[in-house]
């Protein structure tokens, strides 16, 4: 079958889960036994050779109930055209977020939306290896006007319309190739989080702290928000680890009501926190205000929870936020993120991404890298994040050299797993949790011994 006559076959999806609770990788004041997990999905064709690869990332428990949101999802995607969707990722998107039964269950937020957004970057990831470009070049080779096509502008065309969206996009592209060369030879400014694991101890904080500056990071984040004296006491160590001239943000994961917030913070402040991320819930756009009124001159960053487009266009109007933190995988894919991309250029607030989880640093170092080349123009303030597990699972993985995420240059959105990684670690049945679950069951076994 000819590659302009392919259709989608089949829509697969995996349970996978790490077991990353039992390090206390990825702990903070809300989260404090994460086990980072994907639910992940493959667009088979009838071609053969090129899928398309996309997931969405969860904590553990409900893991399975976000790849029942993309298994109710199939049925909207087996048997379309390749050609198609490769050549207009919009009009899937636009089918699945109008969706009247589907919009229901959100609308525009939640499991649904976000099984939506793995949907479609997993077109964005067969549309760029066809293509034979990562998706970063993809994106920033393409025609202004046909990215503004990409874009749904329902709900914001009072803070930004497709004429300004074209005219960001059309000035974005001069001195694009300068940029894209620059790209290739520097790579993007990364920041860590690393050493800031609530669970981790101080000897471990600083160690990781120092192994950061050497590493050539200029920025590392610490979380924050279950223990005023802890915080106090982690800061100072952080603070003294690596100098006065490392940016060191903190995050709340959302722990705090408002004026906690800017009391806790203010409480920080001797150890010089460049922003407070997520101070309270991501969803009160006034909230973040006042606690940017209230934390001057600490920045106020937020994102990675926020759950579509139109609260990002509300904390922008109400100058909520000194940093917009997007996520590749929480809102609806590439698309949605494009509009993000073009709200933040246009209220010349800076970009710097959540990223981290599983994957999550693999697919956000595209979105930005388009933003520099081809919309902003600028490295100035922007950062991505960056966390150094479970890269080793991804046939594409990111590459961190001197503080800066080189440019991947394989084509596609980085998203395809290594298969044994996914026949390990699928759950309940992968080799790793079946294993798992045997140890548990041996008679006279210490169950402690598993925990």
């Amino acid at each position: 079958m000819s590659a302009n006559t392919a259709r989608i076959t089949a829509v697969d999806t995996y349970d996978i889960r790490f077991p990353t609770s039992r390090e206390l990788d990825g702990s903070d004041a809300m989260n404090p036994d994460p086990d980072y997990s994907a639910a992940y999905v493959v667009l088979r064709t009838s071609a053969g050779g090129h899928e398309g690869h996309g997931f969405t990332f969860t904590i553990g428990r409900g893991n399975d109930v976000q790849v029942a949101a993309i298994d109710a999802l199939k049925d909207h995607v087996t048997g379309r055209s390749v050609a198609e969707l490769c050549a207009d990722p919009g009009l899937l998107s636009r089918d699945l977020v109008g969706d009247s039964q589907l919009r229901w269950l959100g609308p525009e937020k939640g499991v649904m939306h976000m099984a939506i957004g793995a949907v479609v970057n997993a077109v964005w990831d067969l549309a760029a290896k066809r293509e034979g470009k990562p998706l970063w070049q993809l994106l920033a080779d393409a025609d202004p006007a046909w990215l503004v096509s990409q874009i749904d502008f329902r709900y914001i065309s009072d803070a930004l319309t497709p004429d300004e969206a074209l005219d960001l996009l059309h000035k974005g592209k001069h001195g694009a190739p300068a940029r894209a060369t620059d790209l290739l030879r520097r790579g993007y400014p990364a920041y860590t989080t690393s050493p800031g694991w609530l669970g981790y101890s101080d000897e471990k904080l600083t160690r990781l702290a120092q192994q950061a500056v050497a590493d050539g990071f200029t920025q590392i984040k610490l979380k924050v928000g279950a223990d005023l004296d802890d915080d106090i006491r982690r800061c100072r160590a952080a603070r003294q680890a690596v100098g006065p001239h490392i940016r060191v943000a903190i995050d709340a994961n959302q722990r705090w009501n408002v004026t906690e917030a800017i009391e806790w913070t203010k409480a920080l402040t001797a150890f010089d926190p460049y922003w407070i991320e997520e101070p309270t819930s991501p969803d009160d756009v006034l909230g973040h205000a006042a606690i940017r009124r209230g934390v001057h001159p600490v920045k106020v960053a937020t994102g990675e929870h926020v759950q579509n487009r139109i609260v990002f266009k509300q904390l922008l109007q109400a100058e909520a936020i000194d940093v917009l933190q997007l996520d590749s995988a929480r809102v609806a894919g590439v698309n949605e993120n494009l509009a993000i991309l073009l709200l933040a250029a246009k209220f010349g607030v800076p970009v710097c991404p959540h990223a981290g989880g599983v994957g999550l640093c693999e697919l956000v170092q595209h979105l930005s890298m388009f933003d520099y080349v081809a919309l902003s123009g600028t490295t100035q303030d922007r950062v991505i994040e960056y966390v150094d597990h479970l890269h080793q699972h991804f046939l594409d993985p990111v590459v961190i050299s001197g503080g800066h995420y080189r440019a991947p240059t394989t084509p596609g959105f980085s998203a395809t797993m290594d298969p044994a990684a996914i026949a390990t670690y699928t759950y309940p049945d992968g080799a790793f949790w079946a294993a798992d679950e045997a140890s548990v069951t041996v008679p006279g076994k210490d169950s402690e011994d598993h925990a």
